[in-house]
């Protein structure tokens, strides 16, 4: 009921010509300098808390403003923020496109208040800062000031003069826990504007999107200690990304060879620990009470792990997380008709033995045809129980072992899980990279001890394996392809150019991620083996001496600390990466904490907010369409 808002004559004189002086002024002999207030749009970040506001860029809020403007009978939906959220002008409500997330507020914002303890200026609602507005022209317009607005609720606005507007509250309407009525008196500061208040207004994004990458989150429904959501940790991730492609590859930006890479989150988390399996509140139930949000954090990581063990959840979990990236990608295609760029994959922690799974488990159109019937899906559908079944799938498994020296086709019997049905993606994957991957502990706890060099996913062809030298879920994978050879792993670099100063602390942390690892290693052991009766190795292992592993080993290695990775001589490690190298180690940062379980998660949580992991994909997926970057001068 802001409409029944009136405006006091100016405090000091209350003289009876002041109201109508309005009327009398002869508008001509007087310039206005009066200019309409320049709106800037706003979103509210979270549906249940009506305080954090942010700005969408320059372009989102001119786009907004001109569809606001031409206002018709129709709904306007306007798609901001890289295309990741609809607005609906009218409704003024933010719609997530690909993910679920509650509607959030949207608003055309002219006027600011800033309270005594709040550190940011937040937009008033559109109708009251319309009221603000007019008295803010009057003021103007007739040079009167010490204007008082009082609203019918009690509040009070007085225009001092054009850079001091107050903004005083009832005492009914103060916080309930205010003790002193000093501190109830307090006015909250008025700003006019948006250029008035600090507030960084984002950048905009290049529309052109050159790649598109699934994000496929590990274990838990949090991903990093500050216990966010997939969402927000692949929204930094894109935001790092943004900032690097504008630092390390501004030239070819300007020459508009690079748009952006497009991040999207696939969370599969829900769909398992919801309400349906009720597993949770089983877990619960047997949870010792004392617990912590590091104990929540292990009930849940580890739940996620044996879960993956058990078969039901085990096929819930390929099918959700294999459904959920065909549903994405065909949304993105449809809003991004244009796009023709590849698609990569990267996975988590346990996401990554998911997407791991899945990969070699792909079929190409010629194996689907030729080994249609040896697929378990097949089997069954003629009728054949399952003991029949894994005799009959075992048999085709060992022929086949005994007739060509490498087969990877009949995964679903090789994986210590019966009869896991893989589904297949709807686009063959440019890279598939890993961070935190557990998959080299599984597939040694599954019984492989050897992948073969000549081995590589059918679909995919390129492999990256990142971890945090003290992550103590992640392991390698090429010493399971080069084992006479002990390779270093890549050293990442340092995304500003230098390497990083390295820790007197190393020795100590080593050993300590690996007494960790040496833990889990143990229970999940055992726990594989009380899952899965018969372990069989999940790529055939390949009996020693049975392929010769082409390797060029140079003698002549430069020997000096300098040896930039790039000059060392070539090492053939299989063909999992196409031949190159596959193992990527970060160089570690100097650490926040020092108990010992809280660091090792930490490492394992880095992946999100590590920039130097965010410029390898760039470099990997713009080196593949011909873009070198720059490193930016110092």
């Amino acid at each position: 009921g802001i409409t029944l808002l009136q405006v006091l004559p100016a405090l000091d004189e209350a003289s009876p010509s002041s109201t109508s002086s309005f009327e009398m002024l002869d508008m001509e002999s007087v310039p206005a300098p009066y200019q309409e207030v320049q709106p800037h749009w706003f979103f509210c970040l979270r549906a249940d808390d009506n305080t954090s506001w942010l700005p969408f860029s320059r372009e989102d809020s001119d786009k907004l403003e001109r569809a606001n403007t031409g206002k018709g009978l129709y709904e306007v939906v306007v798609a901001v923020d890289g295309e990741r959220y609809d607005i609906n002008v009218k409704e003024r409500k933010r719609y997530a496109v690909y993910w679920e997330q509650a509607p959030t507020e949207v608003r055309r914002c002219t006027w600011f208040y800033k309270g005594d303890k709040d550190t940011t200026f937040k937009p008033y609602p559109e109708a009251f800062s319309q009221s603000l507005e007019e008295a803010y022209m009057i003021a103007v317009t007739l040079d009167e000031w010490k204007r008082k607005l009082e609203f019918p609720t009690g509040e009070t606005v007085i225009l001092h003069n054009p850079k001091l507007i107050m903004h005083y509250q009832p005492f009914g309407l103060q916080d309930e826990w205010v003790s002193s009525p000093s501190e109830q008196t307090r006015p909250r500061t008025v700003k006019r504007g948006v250029d008035s208040i600090s507030v960084e207004i984002p950048d905009g994004e290049p529309e052109k999107v050159d790649h598109l990458v699934f994000m496929v989150h590990g274990i838990g429904p949090a991903c990093d200690l500050r216990f966010r959501s997939i969402i927000q940790c692949v929204s930094d991730f894109r935001s790092a990304s943004l900032s690097l492609l504008a630092s390390h590859y501004k030239r070819a930006q300007q020459d508009g060879q690079v748009g952006r890479v497009e991040f999207l989150p696939v969370n599969w988390h829900n769909a398992l620990h919801g309400d349906a399996t009720g597993v949770d509140e089983d877990i619960q139930r047997i949870t010792l009470p004392s617990i912590s949000r590091l104990r929540h954090f292990t009930n849940d990581t580890l739940l996620d792990l044996f879960f993956y063990n058990s078969p039901t959840y085990c096929q819930t979990i390929v099918d959700t997380v294999a459904s959920e990236i065909n549903r994405l990608h065909a949304l993105f295609k449809q809003r991004h008709p244009g796009f023709s760029g590849a698609v990569s994959v990267v996975g988590h922690s346990l996401g990554s033995l998911i997407l791991f799974d899945l990969l070699t488990n792909q079929r190409t159109g010629s194996e689907t045809r030729e080994g249609a019937l040896c697929h378990d899906s097949d089997l069954k559908v003629l009728g054949i129980p399952l003991g029949p079944r894994k005799k009959i799938l075992n048999y085709f498994h060992r022929e086949q072992s005994v007739t060509s020296a490498v087969d990877y086709e009949y995964f679903d019997v090789g994986i210590g899980q019966v009869s896991i049905e893989y589904p297949q993606f709807a686009f063959q994957p440019q890279t598939f990279f890993a961070f935190g991957s557990p998959i080299g502990m599984f597939l040694t706890v599954r019984g492989l001890k050897h992948i073969d060099p000549n081995y590589t996913f059918p679909t995919c062809k390129n492999f990256y394996n990142i971890y945090h030298p003290y992550d103590p879920v992640a392991y390698r994978i090429e010493p399971m392809i080069v084992s006479e050879v002990d390779l270093e792993p890549m050293l990442i670099p340092h995304h500003k150019g230098r390497k990083r100063m390295h820790l007197e602390l190393k020795d100590s942390l080593t050993r300590m991620s690996m007494d960790l690892k040496n833990n889990v290693l143990g229970s999940l052991r055992t726990a594989w083996q009380s899952f899965a009766r018969l372990p069989v190795a999940a790529l055939p292992p390949v009996e020693e001496g049975e392929t010769t592993i082409e390797r060029h080993l140079e003698e002549t290695q430069d020997s000096s600390e300098s040896a930039e990775q790039s000059e060392q001589p070539e090492i053939k490690v299989g063909m999992l990466n196409g031949g190159r190298r596959i193992d990527y180690v970060l160089q570690e940062k100097p650490i926040e904490s020092f108990n010992e379980y809280l660091f090792a998660i930490q490492s394992h949580l880095c992946y999100w907010e590590s920039e130097d992991t965010a410029l390898l994909l760039l470099k990997e997926i713009y080196d593949k369409l011909g873009v070198t970057f720059e490193q930016p001068q110092q």
